[in-house]
């Protein structure tokens, strides 16, 4: 059973700190998000990552000790595709 994240934990991440966060160039997460291979939030133009994937895929990962595929949290989107 998830809990609420503590207090001050951010609920979104911008493109910049999640590429930072996995060690990646913010251009490969650019390109993740717009073929559909990793989740993300559009607001007004601007891409931001709801934490809650993040966790949930580290949680997958860690609990299933393989490999997760960040695909499987973006929601179907027709003439993706995906």
């Amino acid at each position: 059973m998830r809990t609420e994240p503590p207090a001050g934990a951010p609920q979104f991440y911008s493109v910049a700190e999640v590429a930072r966060l996995l060690g990646m160039s913010a251009m490969t997460v650019y390109r993740a998000i717009a073929a559909g291979e990793f989740p993300a939030v559009k607001i007004r133009g601007r891409l931001i990552v709801p934490a809650r994937a993040l966790e949930e895929m580290v949680d997958a990962a860690v609990a299933d000790r393989s490999v997760v595929d960040a695909s499987e949290w973006v929601p179907f989107q027709p003439g993706r595709g995906v």
